[in-house]
């Protein structure tokens, strides 16, 4: 004849399933406040990013400027290219509006040069209370950094001859313009003067 159980063994395996419940929650919570911190870094480096690359635009914008009003000179143009040109505005306000968009404000906008933009953002919101300690009052951090590349060639006429009021062929990556001082309303734009993105 088969014994019953005895109703003690339904009394100690209920300690055991709370024990094990218990765990589980911890590990859910703490996989979630794990999940919380990568997404806030995450929005800080997007936010980082973005700065970077709109200071960096910015500055590409003024330079190609500069270009199109010193079109006739072409012994300016390796300057301008080069980013060595005086007089332009600080662009690091793009940086600031760029990084508000995505939640976050600039604790440093630096020009490293002419061509290079460094930024370094901290989130607006922190990453919230959790099961881990301290994360209520923990903000996520990155930097990024924004290169200008110049994209064009060009060769100046020599020196003496004729064609040294011809404006020289530009060709910038696989398109080329000649400019013709009479007819500039075919000008390459920006972003065919000029790359810009993050460094590796």
């Amino acid at each position: 004849m088969t014994s019953l159980p005895h109703r003690n063994d339904a009394g100690q395996a209920f300690p055991i399933y709370i024990t094990v419940v218990a765990g589980l929650l911890f590990l859910a919570f703490a996989y979630l406040a794990v999940g919380q911190a990568a997404a806030n870094r995450n929005g800080a480096q997007t936010a980082a990013d973005a700065a970077a690359l709109a200071a960096a635009q910015e500055t590409r914008d003024q330079l190609a400027g500069e270009w199109a009003e010193n079109v006739g000179d072409p012994t300016s143009w390796d300057i301008i290219f080069d980013g060595a040109v005086t007089g332009l505005h600080d662009s690091c306000w793009r940086a600031d509006q760029l990084a508000a968009q995505n939640e976050a404000h600039v604790d440093d906008c630096t020009m490293d040069g002419p061509l290079r933009y460094s930024v370094e953002v901290t989130t607006d919101e922190p990453v919230g209370d959790s099961i881990v300690p301290g994360t209520e009052d923990d903000y996520a951090q990155a930097s990024a950094v924004a290169v200008i590349e110049p994209n064009c060639t060009f060769d100046l006429p020599e020196t003496g001859t004729e064609a040294r009021d011809v404006l020289p062929r530009l060709t910038c990556k696989e398109q080329s313009w000649d400019l013709d001082l009479d007819d500039l309303l075919d000008l390459p734009e920006p972003q065919d003067l000029f790359d810009v993105h993050l460094a590796d």
